[in-house]
């Protein structure tokens, strides 16, 4: 019985803790108002898109961001090294467009496939110091898209955190765990960034002014981590003062999701790799939300099985899950992920036991690739 009061207590203290993540800390977000509209600006800007072997992506999705209803804009278009007709696409569309500015990168000894490397000489060669970045296989959801996030740059915000949907597969539990971790993800940076505590942002939808990237000397602190471009550099930057969030649908982009289970896990594998650069704060409030919803599945499961107290456990139970449908409802409703809320259960169980496999993999051996 011993045991059994140690478990009971160590379950009030991990149930605890998830109220203070769902209801306080994610609440920040999920529960605050929608945001009212910004102020309309019409700031120069450049968008910057680094592609690698993205011909067929680019003729896809370049045009949603060429028809942008926004009237001073240059789109940075990078070769990042591809073997493919990704130069040609770019050279095509700039002959019909004169806001297109191409960069042509070769593979440097130094700097071979880093996209960090290519990014840099694309930002170098941006003509305006507001910068907004995405990804080729990714399109904005509007036209406003630029007028969305370029509202929310004032004198004091100069880095504007954007979310990144991916698209909706039907009858694919892959793609709604895929969807599901990309919210959990996007609650999590949003949040943060409520809170005055950013860490992230995800460069399928990020903007910052040039000034943080060269005050910062660039990628030159984590320049050898092929991944990190967009969140190990906002770790690196992002403040209370100078950070805000954008979550307008508008402002919204699209990409393609992997269909594939081993691909997206090869993906994951890389993003996860870069957290272990994050300041101490954030790895430790990451951490503890992680280790937290272990202890929840396995200590719930133990103290129901033996039935120790079960109506106070069972109770305890449900209203952890109804705070967690609460947050990541709200949320959801917010990034126009509502329909994967319904499988939460199921869908956080399988993220852990990942995420628990990526940590082991990343252990024993490291991802150094881009693409």
């Amino acid at each position: 019985m011993i045991i059994l009061d140690i478990l009971f207590y160590s379950f009030i203290i991990v149930v605890i803790i998830q109220v203070l993540y769902y209801a306080v800390l994610f609440g920040s977000f999920s529960f605050s108002k929608t945001e009212s509209k910004a102020t309309k600006s019409n700031l120069p800007i450049s968008v910057i898109i680094c592609a690698k072997n993205e011909a067929e992506n680019i003729k896809r999705f370049l045009p949603s961001i060429l028809n942008q209803d926004y009237p001073n804009f240059e789109v940075v278009l990078i070769n990042d090294a591809s073997i493919d007709d990704t130069l040609d696409v770019f050279e095509a569309f700039a002959e019909k467009h004169n806001n297109i500015k191409i960069v042509n990168v070769e593979n440097n000894e130094a700097f071979w496939g880093n996209k960090k490397y290519a990014l840099t000489l694309g930002i170098k060669a941006a003509k305006h110091k507001h910068l907004l970045f995405t990804d080729a296989d990714c399109k904005p959801i509007s036209n406003q898209w630029i007028s969305e996030i370029v509202s929310h740059f004032t004198e004091q915000k100069t880095i504007v955190l954007g979310y990144g949907a991916y698209q909706k597969i039907k009858n694919s539990f892959l793609n709604k765990l895929i969807r599901y971790e990309t919210l959990l993800t996007a609650t999590q940076y949003f949040s943060f960034a409520k809170i005055g505590i950013p860490y992230m942002g995800v460069g399928r939808n990020l903007a910052y002014h040039s000034d943080e990237f060269f005050n910062a000397n660039g990628f030159i602190n984590h320049i050898k981590i092929r991944s990190g471009d967009d969140d190990l550099f906002i770790n690196e930057v992002a403040t209370e003062k100078n950070t805000t969030i954008c979550v307008n649908p508008q402002s919204f982009t699209l990409s393609i999701p992997k269909t594939n289970f081993k691909d997206w896990y090869r993906q994951k594998r890389r993003h996860v790799s870069t957290a272990n650069l994050y300041k101490f704060k954030h790895k430790f409030l990451l951490a503890l939300f992680y280790i937290s919803q272990v202890l929840f599945w396995l200590l719930g499961i133990v103290l129901i099985s033996t039935l120790y107290l079960w109506p106070f456990v069972l109770g305890i139970i449900i209203l952890r899950f109804i705070l967690q449908f609460l947050s990541i409802g709200f949320s959801a409703k917010k990034l126009k992920e509502f329909d994967i809320v319904f499988l939460l259960p199921l869908l956080e169980t399988s993220l852990l036991v990942i995420q628990f496999c990526i940590f082991i993999n990343n252990k024993i051996s490291k991802p150094n690739y881009w693409k």
